[in-house]
């Protein structure tokens, strides 16, 4: 089986990219799954920064399943950044795969960073409903030592709540997960054709301060789009429950 060399062909193949985001979907949601329960009690032990648990849990839960990786490093702004092989049925395909992990105490929405999508950001903001239009910083396709990788990227979202304790510090008690894949810039007019098309919902930014753009991937907007793209784990002190959807 050959290695696909010419990326460019799948511009015409956007199933194809598709099904490759799909795929590599499926190989996170199995690593969650596989890591369990575990996830909770890491929360619920660490007295590290939410975020950086959130870290900890996606690159030990990553690494603990075996995939076809390229001993090539990638740059990028997330936790999680791999060089790997894709699989497929009539080829094998590069990828650059980035994957970053939030942790807030809502589930609706997670904080995006222009340098951690390569889809261009259009969206409506404020009470005038301005259309902003902002270039994702991550390259479509990368190229690392003359070779192509298709860019994929996920995002973690871990939310979670606070116990009081006897102490000082509280619990954080992990409540659910949800996976969310990005779609890469190639299906730009499938999911977010235009500002009043999007998945976007208004960032944390204050433009009044000339603060860095950052906007929020809407987990709902996204799932009526392709349900695949959002799963949903729950947690308890001995469960970790997840069912693929789409």
């Amino acid at each position: 089986m050959n290695i696909i060399e010419d990326l460019a062909a799948l511009r015409q193949d956007l199933d194809q990219v598709e099904a490759i985001e799909k795929l590599t979907m499926r190989w996170v949601f199995q690593a969650m799954l596989n890591f369990g329960s575990e996830a909770y009690e890491v929360f619920h032990q660490s007295e590290d920064e939410v975020d950086d648990v959130g870290e900890d849990i996606t690159r030990e839960a990553l690494d603990r399943l075996p995939g076809f990786n390229i001993p090539t490093r990638v740059y990028g702004t997330v936790d999680y950044k791999k060089a790997r092989y894709v699989i497929l049925p009539d080829g094998i395909v590069r990828q650059a795969l980035f994957i970053d992990s939030k942790a807030e105490k809502s589930e609706l929405n997670a904080r995006i960073q222009l340098s951690q999508t390569s889809l261009q950001v259009q969206q409506l903001r404020g009470k005038q409903k301005l259309v902003v239009n902002e270039r994702g910083l991550l390259p479509i396709i990368s190229s690392y030592s003359g070779n192509e990788y298709l860019t994929t990227t996920l995002f973690l979202h871990y939310t979670y709540f606070d116990v009081p304790t006897a102490t000082d510090r509280s619990r954080h008690t992990l409540r659910n997960l949800i996976v969310a894949c990005m779609p890469n810039g190639l299906l730009q007019a499938r999911y977010n054709p235009d500002a009043n098309d999007s998945i976007w919902l208004a960032g944390p930014n204050a433009p009044s301060l000339n603060e860095v753009f950052r906007t929020r991937l809407n987990f709902k907007k996204l799932a009526n789009k392709a349900p695949w793209r959002v799963q949903r784990f729950v947690y308890t002190p001995t469960t970790c429950v997840g069912t693929w959807n789409g």
